[in-house]
């Protein structure tokens, strides 16, 4: 029984020791993030070996890209208006009689359409098979294939 303890006593120096290699006993400091100022590299040049070498984008993160998809006039500044312009831009694809007012059947668009197209017989009913088609579609759950377990008795 005492080589149990001797084998997990051993194991948790050797992963400590392999923790203290790949470190190095140093942490590396913190990457700087470029910031919205930064600029794109010039147009690829030529080196002294004939090669060009070519220009790299600087990376943005997303909240930076999405920063420049509101921010409209690049002025560093995000306003009211443009704050919301895309969901102006919603409502004009809902508001489908142009008047600025959503009635009942604009709001519901997609359940209006998805009752006509199921009432095929234009009754302004559904019966039971016409209701089925409405049902949402789920996807199965995958699950990940297994190999078979094997007795080892």
């Amino acid at each position: 029984m005492w080589w149990r303890y001797a084998v997990g006593g051993a194991a948790v120096l050797a992963m400590g020791g392999a923790g203290w290699l790949l470190v190095g006993g140093e942490v590396p400091p913190p990457a700087v993030l470029p910031t919205a100022s930064a600029q794109v590299a010039p147009p690829a040049q030529e080196t002294e070996g004939g090669a060009p070498t070519l220009p790299e984008a600087t990376p943005k993160t997303r909240e930076e890209k999405r920063f420049g998809r509101y921010d409209k006039d690049r002025d560093g500044a995000i306003t009211r208006d443009e704050y919301l312009l895309s969901r102006r831009k919603a409502y004009a694809k809902l508001d489908r009689d142009g008047d600025g007012r959503l009635s009942f059947d604009e709001w519901s668009v997609k359940t209006t359409t998805k009752f006509a197209t199921a009432d095929r017989d234009k009754s302004g009913a559904m019966n039971a098979a016409e209701f089925a088609t409405t049902a949402v579609k789920r996807r199965p759950a995958r699950r990940p294939a297994c190999p078979p377990q094997q007795d080892d008795g």
